[in-house]
């Protein structure tokens, strides 16, 4: 019995991380935040550097909302004990959730332009599909402020209710599209002959960032709706280190850092009919 209570005590330790500073996770998530924000800046100026002359392509857009929301990421951890004193909970709220929402409007950009390829390739318009991306978005954005300013005006407890519901919510939407377009697209190609070794490489890369971007989304999905319904489970920065470090690094830093290695090939010289910019 007396073990078991040592090792109940262990655990609870751990968990809370008060016998450490606390400091030492949010440096450590700076640390791996900054280091996704340089790999993207590094493949964005390759890019540039190879295809200067196509203006902002997809993929120039998606490396350069990966640097920007990967440094905001970086630059709040790295100043969490400033950050994290400001009053109202607000100005606390805002670059938490921000990055998350940045992080929802890059990775959705795959989900669009796999919607767009599919589409193409069925002789379907793809008039609407951008329409759609960017009214989304801008419901999204739209709404969280909204939130934003309620709490600001009124720290409602309710209200926080609402906007992790919200949060959940929008992870669920965007979990959703990789899982129908990325799926759609994966079958597509699964029936084109497949010989070719591009073939089987695009393959590979549309079935693995489909899984990897469901699964993140999913994930953040059902932690927030838990953290809403469960204090013990809250995902505050300051009241489970821990959690935290868990839930950053798999909603966002290793499905980001396993995306960018598979899209890291550079576009030939050439830009092909599927590289193509976002107006």
């Amino acid at each position: 019995m007396e073990m078991a209570v040592v090792l109940k005590d262990l655990a609870l330790t751990w968990w809370d991380f008060d016998s450490i500073n606390n400091s030492v996770v949010f440096y450590s998530l700076c640390a791996a935040y900054s280091l996704l924000s340089s790999v993207a800046l590094i493949q964005l100026i390759r890019i540039e550097a190879r295809v200067p002359e196509y203006g902002w392509t997809t993929q120039k857009i998606f490396h350069l909302m990966n640097f920007i929301l990967n440094a905001l990421r970086a630059v709040v951890f790295g100043f969490h004990s400033e950050v994290f004193l400001l009053h109202p909970k607000v100005l606390i709220l805002v670059p938490l959730e921000l990055p998350g929402l940045l992080f929802f409007s890059t990775y959705t950009l795959l989900a669009l332009f796999w919607a767009e390829i599919y589409h193409q390739a069925r002789s379907l318009s793809t008039d609407k599909l951008r329409v759609v991306y960017f009214s989304l978005n801008g419901a999204v954005y739209f709404i969280q402020v909204c939130i934003w300013i309620y709490i600001w005006i009124d720290d409602s407890s309710a209200v926080e209710f609402i906007g992790k519901i919200f949060i959940a919510a929008v992870s669920f939407i965007a979990a959703s599209g990789f899982l129908i377009y990325g799926g759609r697209l994966f079958f597509m190609l699964r029936r084109f002959p497949i010989e070719s070794k591009g073939r089987r490489k695009k393959l590979r890369e549309v079935g693995s960032v489909t899984a990897i971007c469901f699964t993140c989304f999913l994930i953040r999905c059902v932690m927030v709706f838990i953290s809403a319904f469960d204090s013990n489970a809250s995902l505050e920065v300051l009241d489970h280190p821990i959690l935290n470090l868990i839930f950053y690094m798999l909603v966002e830093i290793l499905p980001s850092a396993l995306v960018l290695f598979i899209l890291r090939k550079l576009p030939p010289k050439r830009i092909s009919a599927q590289h193509h910019p976002i107006h």
